[in-house]
């Protein structure tokens, strides 16, 4: 690789539905603060399925997937000066943002008002397409590049940069903490570090799953108590019990049942999103002061100290290790919820 714009081996979806196949794509030139990273890991998501079968809307394609990136950094741009030759690192969901608004100068690029340019399926400020992790490599802004601790292997890593901050960023802001009761919807590749992460914050932590199929794993994991949501009598047994819900599941729910399970001024945040609009009785609301909201990813800032955090408490996702050449079996088994719990790319295999 040169500091000249190149092109590299990458796994894309050439149409909307398409599996995914080998090929190449462009990579700009190293600019004044850009890094080059060599492409270690990356984590499958369920909204790259999502994008790259055009779920959400219409995608851009070719897409190459992949936004939870680890790698080792390459080449530095003349003007770097967070960043050397040699560092641990990682990419998520969004490579650039406006940096002007409100939001930005605040650390929180994910809610940038001009828009953030996303790893992939997107067009960065030049008007090109971005392609993701499922790549050999990746130059990233150095604002945009996370340093990852000496003490999380870039395996177990890569997928924080989504699955991580994903869950850490609501359990941060509505303050999940000893004395706090935190129900996590979903045992899969966001819920499993929603436990993790609840656990490590000192909270009470259940899981809510469809069966008791995953119970050992989630009372491994950090759970205090799992319950059955196909069992009518988790709804009556957990009324009235949770400060907050995290829900991780990407289908839409009897949102009115999981309501009834707050507190108080308690919180249901999403952070899976189905494809499907979802609706509820206002009442649902009115009757506990209770919150339905939402939360995406984390800015630049947050999502370092989840890094660290998970670092300082040994946190790293659990993953099981793939070829490029089985991205679209992968894509199958997430649908069908078979694997524990986060698929990532070995990407020397593309």
């Amino acid at each position: 690789m040169t500091t000249q714009a190149t092109t590299v081996p990458a796994y894309a979806a050439p149409a909307a539905d398409a599996p995914l196949e080998r090929t190449t794509v462009p990579r700009r030139a190293v600019g004044e603060h850009d890094v080059l990273i060599d492409i270690k890991y990356a984590g499958i998501c369920h909204s790259d399925i999502h994008q790259a079968r055009d779920g959400w809307g219409e995608g851009i394609f070719p897409m190459v997937p992949g936004h939870e990136i680890a790698g080792i950094v390459t080449e530095v741009g003349p003007g770097v000066t967070k960043f050397a030759v040699g560092d641990r690192v990682g990419v998520g969901c969004m490579v650039d943002s406006c940096r002007e608004c409100d939001n930005c100068k605040a650390g929180l690029q994910q809610y940038c008002t001009g828009g953030s340019v996303l790893t992939y399926n997107a067009l960065d400020k030049n008007g090109e397409p971005t392609y993701g992790g499922y790549s050999t490599h990746i130059v990233v802004d150095e604002e945009f590049t996370l340093r990852i601790p000496d003490g999380l292997s870039l395996d177990v890593a890569a997928p924080l940069l989504c699955a991580g901050i994903t869950t850490y960023s609501p359990l941060r802001h509505w303050t999940a903490g000893p004395g706090k009761k935190v129900a996590v919807v979903g045992l899969g590749g966001l819920g499993h570090m929603a436990v993790k992460l609840a656990s490590s914050m000192g909270a009470e932590v259940t899981v809510l799953s469809q069966s008791l199929r995953k119970k050992d794993d989630g009372l491994r994991l950090g759970a205090e108590n799992y319950y059955a949501t196909s069992d009518e009598a988790t709804f009556e047994a957990l009324a009235g019990t949770f400060d907050l819900i995290i829900n991780t599941v990407s289908a839409p729910l009897p949102l009115d049942r999981f309501l009834g399970l707050l507190r108080t001024d308690g919180a249901m945040v999403n952070v899976g999103a189905p494809e499907e609009p979802v609706s509820l009785n206002v009442f649902s609301l009115i009757g506990g002061r209770r919150t339905l909201a939402g939360s995406g990813i984390g800015g630049i800032p947050e999502t370092q100290e989840m890094l660290d955090f998970c670092a300082e408490h040994g946190l790293g996702a659990e993953i099981e290790l793939i070829r490029a050449d089985q991205i679209n079996e992968a894509y199958e088994r997430v649908l069908r919820s078979d694997v524990r719990y986060r698929f990532v790319i070995d990407t020397a295999t593309i």
